[in-house]
């Protein structure tokens, strides 16, 4: 058989995408699926998903993803409050997140959006925990985007106070 350069280069190209397909399905294969109650669904221009074009958790897989804790005061509270929560960025991280905001909306159907780059620009957890304990529903919980508002003064604006949501259910990577 005779290969010219156009049907060499026609072969590689398939080869090529071939090999990025069987990457692109090894790296989606990734997420588990959740084996408890789902507690957040995460859709939008995300690479990794568990059941369709959806990225869904139980809480044993958020908290999989690895948690990190600061204590800060809040409008919502009278005293400094220590949350404890999976990095926005890592959550980002784990989907595969290609967009540059979030739709974050709460189990009451409150949303509001949410720039990624927050994420990469300030301390920014999705908490499970406040002083230790997971929160109820009644409470913020189970979920709620915290920022680390003693950090930068920056942060102390309603701004930043608004994207905090609690209650979180789904997000919409745009």
């Amino acid at each position: 058989m005779i290969v010219t350069r156009r049907k060499f280069a026609g072969l590689a190209g398939m080869a090529l995408t071939a090999a990025g397909m069987a990457t692109t399905r090894a790296w989606a294969a990734t997420l588990a699926k959740p084996q408890g109650k789902v507690v957040l669904t995460i859709s939008g221009l995300i690479g990794n998903t568990n059941n369709g074009d959806k990225a869904e958790f139980d809480m044993p897989m958020i908290e999989a993803l690895g948690s990190s804790s600061f204590t800060t005061k809040t409008p919502w509270y009278k005293d400094p409050v220590t949350f404890t929560g999976v990095p926005m960025s890592k959550l980002m991280e784990a989907v595969g997140a290609k967009g540059t905001s979030l739709t974050v909306t709460a189990l009451n159907d409150y949303a509001t959006d949410v720039p990624v780059e927050d994420f990469k620009t300030h301390p920014v957890v999705l908490a499970f925990k406040r002083d230790g304990n997971y929160m109820p529903v009644r409470d913020k919980g189970p979920l709620f985007i915290v920022y680390n508002y003693d950090s930068n003064a920056e942060l102390q604006h309603q701004r930043f106070y608004s994207r905090s949501v609690w209650q979180v259910a789904r997000m919409v990577v745009k």
